[in-house]
């Protein structure tokens, strides 16, 4: 999942300050399950950015609404409806949905509430913790579930660096050494022979640095019709 960080009240009051109304916007997505950015978490801001002390001069009026999820354009053009004289919106979606938002009601301002900030999972409750990249080529058959790009400080692919020591990585000692990990857990499953195979260098166009990436489903016109 997407896991998104809540902007400081100093940073969207700003956003916003000059605006007369402004939509706030919740999604029912990642963010909701990460407690940043659904119905709750939009309500509360509302309620803490509508104190005059926030804002210079006039605070704007604020509206507040939830998407399932903002980063589907036919979810948001079928289902929202911006109140009238609504001046911007401030989004607590990832990155992505703010994007889409914008896409979708050019010209009209969409602000990010939130800053995006990795693809994650919750190991424990209340905690979620960094898991994957989006690197285009996936390697967690050969790496025992184990992410060396995500999880390894260098993106290492061949096994530890020298600075790793007693399990933990050079970077901190808090940090467990992914590939003392990997090593670990591929010894239980019986397959060590994994860490003798030598793993090219990535092609990193596969990641995006060849522009944006797209995924298209097949069958998908079989629904909507051809466009």
């Amino acid at each position: 999942m997407i896991v998104g960080d809540l902007k400081s009240l100093k940073d969207i009051a700003s956003s916003i300050a000059g605006y007369k109304k402004v939509l706030v916007l919740g999604c029912g997505g990642c963010v909701t399950v990460c407690r940043s950015g659904g119905d709750a978490e939009a309500h509360d801001l509302a309620g803490r950015l509508n104190h005059p002390e926030n804002f210079p001069g006039m605070p704007p009026e604020l509206a507040v609404e939830t998407i399932e999820r903002q980063c589907e354009n036919d979810l948001i053009k079928s289902y929202l409806k911006i109140p009238e004289s609504t001046e911007a919106i401030l989004s607590l979606a990832c990155g992505a949905g703010v994007q889409i938002i914008a896409d979708v009601f050019e010209p009209l301002p969409v602000l990010p509430a939130l800053t995006t900030t990795f693809m994650g999972g919750a190991d424990e409750p209340g905690v979620w913790r960094e898991k994957c990249h989006g690197c285009g080529d996936c390697l967690l058959a050969c790496t025992a579930g184990i992410c060396p790009i995500a999880l390894c400080a260098k993106h290492l692919l061949n096994g530890p660096c020298g600075g790793s020591r007693a399990g933990n990585c050079e970077v901190s000692g808090n940090i467990p050494c992914a590939w003392a990990r990997i090593y670990t857990r591929l010894e239980k499953q019986g397959k060590l022979y994994l860490m003798d195979e030598f793993r090219a260098p990535r092609d990193w166009r596969k990641a995006g640095h060849k522009g944006p990436r797209e995924h298209r489903r097949t069958g998908i016109e079989l629904i909507y019709g051809e466009k």
